[in-house]
Parts: C-alpha cells; sequence; structure tokens
C-alpha cells in the first residue's frame, strides 16, 4: 500500500471507520495503535467518538509503514518514532542494502556471461 498523501485530505477531522479505511484495515487495529503509541491522541467529539486530524494519520502512516511494510515490531517502531534520525537512517540504510543487492545480481550475471564464454 502507497502512503495516504496528507495534502490530498480535505477535512479537519476524520472518523476512526475513515482512518481504517484509509489503511484498509479493522478499526479495532487503529484503536490498538492508539492505545500502544502514544504520540496518537485523537481528539473526541461531543458524543465522545474519536476524531483524528491530519498529524494523526500521518503518524499511522508512519506507524503502518514501519509495521506492516518494513515488518518492525511494535516495540522497534516505537523506538524508531522516538528518535526520528534512526527512521531516516534505516530507510537510508535499507536504500543502501537494496542498491549492494542490484550491484552484486549485475556482478553475478556479468560473470555467469564470462563463464558460458
Amino acid at each position: 500500500m502507497d502512503p495516504i498523501d496528507i495534502k490530498k485530505l480535505t477535512k479537519l477531522y476524520y472518523s476512526i471507520g475513515e482512518v481504517a479505511d484509509m489503511f484498509d484495515v479493522n478499526t479495532s487495529l487503529i484503536r490498538f495503535w492508539e492505545k500502544e503509541f502514544n504520540i496518537i491522541q485523537p481528539k473526541k467529539n461531543t458524543k465522545g467518538n474519536r476524531v483524528f486530524t491530519t498529524k494523526d494519520i500521518e503518524t499511522f502512516n508512519k506507524i503502518y509503514s514501519l509495521v506492516k511494510q518494513k515488518g518492525f515490531t511494535l516495540e522497534g517502531a516505537k523506538k524508531a518514532l522516538k528518535d526520528k534520525s534512526k527512521t531516516t537512517e534505516i530507510a537510508t540504510q535499507q536504500n543502501t542494502n537494496q542498491e549492494l543487492i542490484t550491484k552484486l545480481e549485475e556482478i553475478k550475471l556479468k560473470l555467469n556471461q564470462l563463464k558460458n564464454e
């Protein structure tokens, strides 16, 4: 899943159902992440329903990316979110790893071509 483009969000507040639909997850997961990650603190409307801001959705973007796409544990994601530079470092390291893998595959291909000649 691609990250949610915060710039395209037009409303001030989003319901828990709308946020769950954005990330294609159950509302229970949104509530669970809210409890696990203290940086998410949605406001409640007069009925007592959670309402999420674009900042909350941006945080969910980060959590979703770390947990669902990169395979972090909840504890690992918490640590990464606390240290933004670490998150950047991890992303840079993953890009570097991918570049190395690509270069090694190219070398392997060239070696196999030389072997076959």
